[in-house]
C-alpha cells in the first residue's frame, strides 16, 4: 500500500472520514517541508549497540557549556563504548527537570545550542525526548490558549462537570484537573495528568497533531535518529474510559511511525510506558507498525528483588518469556534512569508482600518512595526513588562488596536480549543525593545530581577509588559486549536453571555461543559446564577475564560474572 494511503487510513480511523481528510490536509504541508531520506540501514539493531542516558548537564564546569563537556567526555573517556546517547530534555522548561517543556524548538541556552546537539549527533546516534503528552503551563502555546487565540482554542482538554472520570488510571497522587483563568475571566478545568505545570495536549484536534508532527520532524532534521515517546500511554483521553493505552493512542504511534517510514526510514521509535509487561509490549504493534523498541520496565525492579533474595527463580521465569513480534523490534534494557525504579511492572509477577520488600530496602538505604492513587483512593507504591547502587546495597556493605554486587546486576542487564541503556550515574556508582532532595523537595532529585567535570575525571583516573573500580569494570564489559555477535538483540536466547543463585543466560548465533553466568549471592558457588561446550574436551574462555576454563565446572566468587565461549571474538 502507498505510504500516503496508510497515513490517510490511520487518520480516518482516528478522526473519522471527514475530520480525517481535514487532518491529512493539515499535516501534508508539514510533511512536505521536510526532505525525504533514503534508508541507509540493513537492520535497526546490532550487538554493538548500547545507549548512554544522561542529562545535558550531568557534567558541569564553570568555563564550558554542559553540552561541550558531554561531547568531550564521550570522545575522551567513552570512545568505542556506546553507539548512541540519550540526552534527556534539553529545552527551556518550568519544572520536572526538563519534562515540562516551554519551547519544543529551542535548546536551553544554559546548556548550549543546536550546533552542540548536532555535533553530538555526528559522534553517536542521538536519542531525543519527544514530550508529546503535555506542555508547560508557562509556554507561549498555553498562554495563547488562555488569551483565547483562535488557532489555540483546542490546544488542551477542558473537563466538563458531567464528564465521567472515575475510571481514569492515575500515575500520580496530584489532582487530574487544575483550574486556570482565561483572559476573558472564565475559569476552566484543564486536564493535567502529571502536574499542574504539565498541561495535557488535546490530540482530538488535528491542529495539535500537526503542531506536534512539526516538532517530531524538526528533531529528526536536527540529528535525532532515535525518538523517545515520553509518557505516550496517556496520550488520548476520553471520558468514561481508563485514558491509558486507548486504541487512538496506538493509532497515533502508528501514524508517526508511518510518517517517519516515509520521510526518515532509519529513525527508531522507542515508547516509554511504565506499566505491566503485557501492556508495555503492546507498543511493538505487529512488529512493523509501531515502536521498534520498548523500555523493559520489568527488569529494574525484578532484578533488584533477585539480589535482595539472592534467588534468580522469579527473574529466570520472567526472562524465559521475553520475545518480540519481529526481528525489527527489541527491548531497551536498563536498570537505572533519571526516574526511579517503577513498581507497576511487577503486577502479576510479585505479590504485594514481595513488593513491600523493595519498598523497605529502598527506605533502609535512605531512598524515597513515590505513590499513585488507586481506584479506591488508596496510596499505592509507584516508584522507588534511589540510585541503583544504593537500591542494591546493604547498610553494612564495604565499598568492594557494594561495587561487586552492583556490577553483577549490570552484567545481567547486558547479557539479556535487547539494547542496553546505561544511565551516566551508573558508570560512577553514584550514591543517593539526599541534599538534592532536601533542596528541591522532589524525590526524583535523588538520582539527578550534576557532577563537576574535573571531580569525575579525577576519581575515575584514581586507581583503587570506588568510582575507578566501577567505571573501569563497566566500560570493560560494554566494550567486550559490543564485539560479540552472540549478543545481537535477535540472537538466540535461553535461560538455564543451573543454580537458584546463578543467573545463566545462553546466547547464540551462527558464529558464536556465549554462556553468561552471574552469581547473585554473597558466597562462592560452583556449577557444571559439561553441557555447554560443543566439544567436551575443549576449553572455554571467559571473555571478561580472558581466563580459560575447562568444560567441567566453574567456581564463581560472590557476585562474580563470567561470559564463557568456545569461540572468542
Amino acid at each position: 500500500m502507498e505510504k500516503h494511503e496508510i497515513i490517510r487510513g490511520l487518520l480516518t480511523r482516528i478522526y473519522g472520514e471527514a475530520e480525517g481528510r481535514r487532518a491529512f490536509s493539515a499535516i501534508k504541508p508539514v510533511m512536505d517541508r521536510f526532505t525525504a531520506r533514503q534508508s541507509r540501514k540493513t537492520e535497526f539493531f546490532s550487538h554493538a549497540d548500547a545507549v548512554l542516558i544522561t542529562y545535558a548537564d550531568s557534567l558541569i564546569a564553570p568555563d564550558h557549556s554542559p553540552l561541550f563537556l558531554l561531547s568531550s567526555f564521550l570522545r575522551d573517556y567513552l570512545n568505542d563504548t556506546f553507539s548512541a546517547v540519550h540526552i534527556l530534555p534539553f529545552f527551556p522548561y518550568s519544572s520536572d527537570d526538563g519534562f515540562s517543556v516551554i519551547d519544543f524548538f529551542t535548546v536551553n541556552p544554559g546548556l548550549g545550542d543546536w550546533a552542540d546537539i548536532r555535533r553530538i549527533g555526528r559522534q553517536l546516534d542521538l536519542m531525543v525526548d519527544f514530550v508529546l503528552n503535555h506542555i508547560s503551563s508557562q509556554s507561549q502555546w498555553f498562554h495563547n490558549y488562555l488569551n483565547n487565540e483562535a488557532d489555540f482554542a483546542d490546544l488542551v482538554i477542558e473537563a466538563d462537570e458531567h464528564d465521567d472520570l472515575s475510571m481514569v488510571v492515575r500515575p500520580r497522587t496530584t489532582p487530574l484537573l487544575h483550574a486556570f483563568k482565561k483572559a476573558d475571566g472564565s475559569v476552566v478545568n484543564v486536564w493535567t495528568t502529571f502536574s499542574r505545570d504539565q498541561v495535557d495536549l488535546n490530540y482530538q484536534s488535528p491542529r495539535v497533531l500537526s503542531r506536534m508532527l512539526e516538532v517530531l520532524l524538526f528533531y529528526v532534521e536536527n540529528g535525532a535518529s532515535i525518538i523517545r515517546m515520553d509518557a505516550v500511554a496517556y496520550l488520548w483521553k476520553a471520558a468514561g474510559t481508563s485514558c491509558i493505552h486507548l486504541p487512538q493512542t496506538h493509532d497515533v504511534v502508528r501514524l508517526f511511525r508511518a510518517i517517519l517510514d516515509e520521510i526518515a526510514p532509519d529513525t527508531v521509535i522507542i515508547t516509554e510506558t511504565n506499566v505491566p509487561h503485557h501492556e508495555n509490549i503492546s507498543y511493538f504493534g505487529n512488529g512493523f507498525d509501531e515502536a521498534q523498541m520498548v523500555y523493559n520496565f520489568t527488569l529494574p525492579p525484578l532484578l533488584l528483588y533477585t539480589f535482595i533474595k539472592a534467588d534468580t527463580s522469579e527473574l529466570t521465569r520472567w526472562a524465559a518469556s521475553l520475545e518480540t513480534p519481529s526481528n525489527r523490534t527489541t527491548f531497551f534494557n536498563f536498570t537505572a534512569s533519571h526516574d526511579g525504579i517503577g513498581v507497576r511492572p511487577l503486577e502479576g509477577i510479585l505479590s504485594e508482600k514481595e513488593i513491600d520488600l523493595l519498598v523497605q530496602q529502598t527506605r533502609d538505604n535512605n531512598g524515597e518512595v513515590s505513590y499513585k492513587t488507586g481506584p479506591c483512593g488508596q496510596q499505592i507504591p509507584y516508584e522507588l526513588n534511589t540510585t541503583y547502587m544504593d537500591a542494591l546495597s546493604s547498610p553494612d556493605d564495604d565499598d568492594a562488596t557494594r561495587a561487586d554486587r552492583f556490577l553483577a546486576s549490570q552484567a545481567i542487564q547486558l547479557a539479556l536480549p535487547g539494547v542496553p541503556g546505561v544511565y551516566i550515574h551508573s558508570l560512577f556508582g553514584t550514591r543517593n543525593w539526599l541534599d538534592g532532595v532536601r533542596q528541591t523537595g522532589r524525590a526524583r532529585t535523588i538520582n539527578r545530581k550534576s557532577l563537576p567535570f574535573e571531580d569525575v575525571v579525577k576519581v575515575i583516573r584514581t586507581s583503587g577509588s570506588p568510582e575507578n573500580r566501577i567505571f573501569s569494570a563497566y566500560v570493560h564489559m560494554l566494550k567486550t559486549r559490543r564485539r560479540q555477535p552472540a549478543f545481537h538483540p535477535n540472537a538466540g536466547f535461553a535461560v538455564l536453571s543451573l543454580s537458584s543463585a546463578i543467573m545463566a543466560i545462553h546466547r547464540q548465533c551462527d558464529q558464536q555461543a556465549i554462556l553468561a553466568l552471574t552469581n547473585v549471592a554473597n558466597e562462592s558457588l560452583t556449577v557444571s559446564l559439561a553441557d555447554f561446550a560443543t566439544d567436551k574436551t575443549s576449553r572455554l574462555t571467559d571473555l571478561l577475564s580472558g581466563k580459560p576454563h575447562a568444560s567441567g565446572t566453574i567456581s564463581l566468587a560472590p557476585f562474580q560474572t563470567a561470559w564463557l565461549t568456545d569461540t572468542p571474538f
